[in-house]
């Protein structure tokens, strides 16, 4: 799963973040790739359920979008490297895909 967010910060990410951006074009192809994956569209209320969760757990806005987001399609697991590796929020857990000898 991934959300409308998420496909907003790939893209930005890998055109204006990255050591060697990507063109436009190349950025836009992968991003569509991401896109096959069952995409979760945002709605006011996840936005209202980030908020309460970034208040409550200390996360920023944008990871508690992406936290609730997760939580309601039912996942189990989030892949990121910008949250703490093994935190849980209900009963979705946090992984690092980056960190070794997991």
């Amino acid at each position: 799963m991934v959300s409308t967010q998420v496909l907003q910060e790939f893209y930005v990410s890998v055109t204006r973040k990255l050591a060697e951006p990507l063109p436009s074009q190349p950025a836009m192809e992968a991003t569509r790739g991401l896109s096959t994956y069952r995409v979760v569209q945002l709605d006011p209320s996840m936005i209202f359920a980030a908020i309460a969760l970034h208040e409550k757990e200390k996360t920023s806005f944008w990871d508690g979008l992406i936290v609730r987001a997760a939580l309601e399609s039912g996942c189990e697991l989030l892949m990121s490297e910008d949250m703490q590796h093994g935190r849980r929020f209900e009963d979705l857990k946090v992984d690092n895909p980056f960190i070794r000898n997991r």
